[in-house]
C-alpha cells in the first residue's frame, strides 16, 4: 500500500488521480504517526536526562580543575618559600665559618639554626663516597637529590622516603675547605596543606605525585589509575598534581550538556506538535475521527528485539580422544627449576611429562577460576610433540586452549594480554642446546617461579590433578601481525638505520626482522631461517663467540649496528659498527635515561650481574636503582612489587613497563633501542661510546668437577669467604664490591654451572679482583678449572 505520495481528495472525498509519484494515504500516515511520536518522546527524554547528568559532570570537572590549579599554586608557593629559607641559611656566616674549617657537624647545626621545621640537616663531601657506601640505608632519594644539585650547580628539591616518612629534601653545592653539598629534610605538613586546602568535588580524586608514586592522595582512590590525563606540573620541580573525575555521562551524538538538553526540548516539542496538530489534520483528511490507538511506550519496549549476547571467540572443538588409563611416568624433580621448567628431551622430558605438566597447570587455573590459556612454542624439533602433550593435559583439566603455533616467547606473553586470557605457556629451551626444552608459565598474569613451580611437581606426584567432566576446547590463532602492528603503531623511526639481525636460527628469525622493518629500519637478516638444530652457531648472544659472524656482516655491509636474539627471542645482544659488544648493563643505562626523562624518580631494577656504574647512572638521571636476583620471573615479580618502570638483566633480558606490558622481550627492546638512536640523531657508535664504561668481562661459565652441585658450592663460599676491604652481597650468590670494581659468583638456575663476572675501573684492578676470587675458589675446590 502506498502511503506517502503526491495525491489529493476531490470535494466528494474520493481520491483524485495524482499527476505523478506515489499516492498519499492520510489514514495510513495517521496510523504510523504514534510510532514516530513515541520514538521522539524516548529520544527527547533520553537527551534531557543524559544532558542533565552531563551538565552535572561538566560542572564537577570544572570544579576539579580549579582545585587542581589551586593545589599547583599552593605547592609551588611552599616550595619557593622553603628554597628561599634554604638560601638564607646557606648565606649565614656561621655556616661559612664551619665550612671553612671542614667541620661538618657544626655546618649541619648552622643549617638548622633558627629553622624549626628542619627534621634533618647535614653537609657531605661532594665525592659522595660515604653516601654510596651507606646505600640502601642512606636512601636512594637522598643520593638522587644531591646528585641533581651537584650536576646542576644549584638548589634541587625532591620528596624522599626517610625514616619511614615522606619528607621534602633540599640540596645545594657549597664551598668550604673542599667542595661539599648541603642537605636538609623538611616535613610535608605545609605541602599537605597546599593539597588538602582546595575544595574537592564529591566523587573525584586529587594527588601530589613524583615520578610514578602518589605522595599525598585525596578523594576516590579507585580513580588514581586514570589521573594522569588531568595532571598539571608544578613549575620548577619534578612534582605534579594529578586529578581524576568519574567518566562523564554519555549523551546522544556525544553532545555536551547544554546542547543535549536543547535537543531534548526540541524533540519533545516536535512530538507534541505531531500529536496535537498534525495528527488531527491527517484524521480529518482521511475522513475519520479516530484511528486505531497507537502503541504505548511499554508496547514498544516489549516489541523491541532482545539484545544479543556479546559474541564469543569462535573456537574449534576437536573430536574428544577416548580416555585411557594413565601410563605411569617418572618425573625428574630437577626439571622444576627456580623460574621455569627445563629438561633434556628423551631423558627427563617428553610428551607424557608435558601432558602431566599441562594437567597440573590446568588444575591451578581451575582453582583460580581461569578457563583459557595461550600456548606457543619456539623452533626446536621437540616443540610440536611437547605442545601436543601439554595441550592434551590442559584440555583434560577442562581448560580452553588457544594454540598460536611457532612464535618467540614474548609473543606468547603478548597473547595473554592481547587475547585477554591472563594465562600462557611458552614451550622453549631458550638459549640451551638443541636437546633441551622446557616451559615458561604465566597463570593469572603472574609468571610462575620458585614454590609455584615446585607446587606443580608436588601436584603431579600426589596425583592432585583435575580431570574435568567436559574436555576443554582447542582453537588455532595467528597473532603475529597483531604483535607487529602493536609495536609499529607505537614506535617509528625517521632515519633508515642500517641493521643486521642475527636470530641464530631461533624462533625470532621471522618476527624480529619484520618488526624492525615495520618501524622503519633497513634490515639485513642473518641466520633468520628457523632451524631447531641451530646449524650456524648456538643462539646465545651472551657468549661473544656467537656474535663473530654478526660482527663480520656488520663491518662488511657498513651497517650502523648488529642485533642478535637468543633461541626464543626474549633476550637481546648488540654489537657496534666497530665490532664491539655492547653489554646489556650498558644498554640498560641507555634505556633507563630514556625512560626517566618521562618518568622522573621511577624505579629501575637490575640483577646482581650488572656493573656498579649502572646505579650511579640511574641516580644521576633522577631514578631509583634497585639490585635484585637474576631470573626473568623473579625480576618480573620484583617489578610488580616496587612498581618499576624498567628492568634488565646482564643476560640480555629487558622488561619495559612503560609503554609495554612489563615482560621480557628482546624484539621490543631492539625497537626501543632504534627509537632512542633515532631521537639522539648521532651515529650509534658515538651514543654507545658516551656510556660509562670500564674493564669488564662477559659472563664466565665454569663447570664443577665430578658433577658437583653449583648451589651447594656457592653456599659454602658464602659461609667461608672473607674479602678484605670489600662489601659482600649475598642476595643471589656472592657479590663482592671494592671501591674500584667488583666480582660475582652465583649458581645458574638454567644449567648446572657456576656463573661469574668481573668489572673494574682499570686493568690492574681487574687482575687484583680476579686473583682474590681465584684464591678463595681454589681453596674450596682445588680442581676447579678457572679461565682467569
Amino acid at each position: 500500500m502506498a502511503v506517502f505520495g503526491l495525491g489529493r481528495k476531490d470535494k466528494d472525498g474520493a481520491d483524485a488521480e495524482a499527476p505523478r509519484g506515489l499516492q498519499f494515504d492520510p489514514l495510513q500516515a495517521a496510523r504510523l504517526l504514534p510510532w514516530l511520536v513515541a520514538l521522539l518522546l524516548v529520544l527527547g527524554v533520553w537527551c534531557l536526562v543524559a544532558g542533565g547528568l552531563r551538565l552535572r559532570d561538566e560542572s564537577r570537572q570544572h570544579s576539579l580543575e580549579f582545585a587542581r590549579d589551586d593545589a599547583v599554586v599552593s605547592v609551588r608557593r611552599v616550595l619557593n618559600e622553603q628554597r628561599q629559607r634554604f638560601g638564607t641559611q646557606l648565606a649565614s656566616r656561621t655556616l661559612a665559618a664551619a665550612l671553612a674549617t671542614g667541620d661538618r657537624e657544626a655546618a649541619g647545626a648552622a643549617l638548622k639554626q633558627g629553622w624549626s621545621d628542619v627534621a634533618r640537616a647535614e653537609v657531605w663531601p661532594a665525592d659522595l663516597e660515604a653516601l654510596y657506601a651507606g646505600l640502601p640505608r642512606a636512601g636512594f632519594g637522598t643520593v638522587a637529590v644531591i646528585e641533581e644539585a651537584l650536576s646542576s650547580g644549584k638548589t634541587s628539591s625532591r620528596i624522599v622516603q626517610s625514616r619511614g616518612q615522606h619528607r621534602l629534601a633540599l640540596a645545594a653545592p657549597v664551598k668550604g675547605a673542599t667542595p661539599m653539598v648541603a642537605y636538609v629534610e623538611l616535613p610535608l605538613i605545609r605541602l599537605e596543606s597546599g593539597v588538602e586546602s582546595p575544595a574537592l568535588p564529591g566523587g573525584t580524586y586529587l594527588a601530589l605525585r613524583q615520578g610514578q608514586r602518589s605522595v599525598i592522595e585525596r578523594g576516590e582512590l579507585a580513580l588514581g589509575n586514570a589521573a594522569e590525563a588531568m595532571a598539571a606540573r608544578v613549575p620548577d620541580s619534578d612534582l605534579r598534581i594529578a586529578a581524576a573525575a568519574p567518566d562523564m555521562a554519555a549523551t546522544p551524538f556525544a553532545l555536551d550538556g547544554i546542547p543535549a538538553l536543547a535537543l531534548g526540548v526540541i524533540l519533545l516539542v516536535g512530538a507534541g506538535v505531531l500529536w496535537l496538530r498534525v495528527r488531527p489534520r491527517l484524521l480529518a483528511l482521511g475522513g475519520a475521527a479516530e484511528v486505531e490507538a497507537g502503541p504505548t511506550l511499554a508496547d514498544l519496549q516489549q516489541e523491541l528485539p532482545a539484545a544479543e549476547a556479546a559474541p564469543k571467540v569462535k573456537v574449534r572443538e576437536h573430536d574428544r580422544p577416548e580416555r585411557a588409563a594413565r601410563v605411569p611416568v617418572v618425573i625428574d624433580h630437577r626439571i622444576f627449576r627456580a623460574y621455569d621448567i627445563r629438561g633434556v628431551i628423551g631423558h627427563s622430558l617428553d610428551a607424557g611429562v608435558a601432558e602431566l605438566i599441562g594437567q597440573a597447570i590446568g588444575s591451578v587455573m581451575a582453582e583460580q577460576g581461569l578457563d583459557t590459556i595461550v600456548v606457543g612454542r619456539d623452533g626446536r624439533l621437540s616443540g610440536p610433540d611437547l605442545a601436543q602433550g601439554l595441550i592434551r593435559g590442559l584440555r583434560k583439566a577442562g581448560r580452553n586452549v588457544i594454540d598460536i603455533g611457532m612464535v618467540p616467547t614474548p609473543v606468547v606473553y603478548f597473547g595473554t594480554y592481547h587475547l585477554r586470557t591472563g594465562c600462557g605457556v611458552a614451550i622453549t629451551g631458550s638459549h640451551n642446546p638443541p636437546d633441551y626444552n622446557g616451559f615458561k608459565i604465566v597463570v593469572g598474569g603472574q609468571t610462575l617461579a620458585g614454590e609455584a613451580i615446585k607446587g606443580l611437581h608436588a601436584r603431579i606426584a600426589e596425583d592432585r590433578l583435575l580431570q574435568a567432566d567436559v574436555e576443554g576446547t582447542l582453537d588455532e590463532r595467528d597473532i603475529s601481525e597483531d604483535y607487529v602492528q602493536r609495536i609499529a603503531g607505537d614506535i617509528q623511526i625517521g632515519q633508515p638505520i642500517k641493521v643486521v639481525v642475527d636470530a641464530g636460527n631461533g624462533a625470532a628469525g621471522i618476527l624480529g626482522p619484520r618488526v624492525l622493518e615495520a618501524i622503519g629500519a633497513d634490515v639485513t637478516p642473518l641466520f633468520c631461517d628457523v632451524d631447531g638444530t641451530f646449524p650456524n652457531h648456538h643462539p646465545d648472544p651472551g657468549d661473544p663467540h656467537n656474535l663473530e659472524a654478526l660482527v663480520q656482516m656488520v663491518q662488511r655491509l657498513d651497517a650502523d649496528l648488529g642485533i642478535a636474539f637468543d633461541g626464543d627471542g626474549d633476550r637481546l645482544g648488540v654489537v657496534s659498527k666497530s665490532g664491539k659488544t655492547i653489554f646489556p648493563d650498558r644498554l640498560l643505562m641507555l634505556f633507563a635515561a630514556d625512560v626517566l626523562e618521562r618518568n622522573p624518580g621511577a624505579v629501575i631494577v637490575y640483577d646482581v650481574k650488572c656493573t656498579g656504574r649502572l646505579a650511579t647512572h640511574v641516580l644521576r638521571h633522577g631514578g631509583s636503582p634497585l639490585m635484585w636476583k637474576t631470573g626473568h620471573s623473579l625480576i618480573k615479580a620484583k617489578m610488580r612489587e616496587v612498581d618499576a618502570a624498567l628492568a634488565g638483566e646482564m643476560s640480555g633480558h629487558f622488561f619495559f613497563a612503560e609503554r609495554w606490558f612489563g615482560f621480557d622481550d628482546g624484539i621490543y627492546a631492539a625497537a626501543r633501542l632504534l627509537e632512542i638512536l633515532d631521537v639522539r640523531g648521532e651515529a650509534p657508535e658515538a651514543v654507545f661510546e658516551a656510556l660509562p664504561d670500564g674493564v669488564s668481562t662477559a659472563e664466565i661459565k665454569v663447570e664443577l668437577p665430578d658433577d658437583g652441585d653449583p648451589h651447594e658450592f656457592v653456599e659454602r663460599l658464602r659461609l667461608t669467604a672473607g674479602f678484605e676491604g670489600a662489601r659482600i652481597t649475598t642476595l643471589d650468590g656472592v657479590r663482592v664490591d671494592w671501591p674500584d670494581g667488583w666480582g660475582l659468583v652465583r649458581a645458574s638456575n638454567t644449567t648446572p654451572v657456576l656463573v661469574m663476572r668481573f668489572d673494574a675501573e682499570t686493568t690492574s684492578g681487574m687482575a687484583r679482583i680476579q686473583q682474590a676470587f681465584r684464591d678463595k675458589l681454589l681453596q674450596l675446590e682445588p680442581n676447579l678449572r678457572l679461565p682467569f
